[in-house]
């Protein structure tokens, strides 16, 4: 079983590490956009007319990528006041509570996601030229990798290994 996990959480871990890659890539490749966007409108008098487009379309891809490697990572905001008074048993029950809600949100994210890409399929964006429904592929893709990465949480902790033990957020060791 053990070597089983260690399999699993080096390919989502790998699965994170690319999604953090994709994820940069589309900010710097947006900051580009936006610049050139910005020099050909101040400096060349011609703004071209899909940067603003294109810009949206990747920061969708780098919000909801880079927020799910923030769950694996467990980098976003918490309110862990109520973590500091309780033993290490009740703090797994609701590290557990908070994985299952993290859970229930990123399979949202995959149903209404896949509703809307599948009600604007049919549009068209008109300055890239491509479905409408495109635009709501970041989120399908960063519901499925906040599943997944709650997911490992839950399994790990529900197996009894150490997964809450690099997690200081109380200022003492899980172990």
């Amino acid at each position: 079983m053990k070597a089983f996990w260690l399999g699993t959480e080096r390919l989502l871990a790998q699965l994170s590490r690319l999604a953090l890659w994709v994820s940069g890539a589309g900010l710097t490749l947006m900051t580009v956009i936006i610049f050139w966007q910005v020099f050909s409108r101040y400096v060349l008098n011609s703004s071209p007319s899909w940067t603003e487009s294109s810009a949206v379309l990747l920061m969708g891809w780098f919000i909801f990528l880079g927020a799910a490697v923030g769950v694996r990572e467990r980098t976003h905001l918490g309110f862990d006041v109520l973590l500091y008074f309780l033993p290490p048993s009740a703090k797994a029950v609701l590290r557990s509570i908070s994985d299952v809600v993290v859970l229930a949100f990123g399979f949202g994210m995959i149903v209404y996601g896949v509703q809307l890409a599948r009600l604007t399929w049919n549009t068209v964006m008109p300055s890239l030229d491509l479905p409408g429904g495109v635009s709501f592929l970041p989120v399908v893709l960063g519901g499925a990798l906040v599943c997944l990465f709650s997911l490992e949480r839950l399994a790990g902790r529900f197996a009894g290994l150490p997964v809450d033990a690099d997690q200081y957020a109380t200022g003492e060791e899980d172990l």
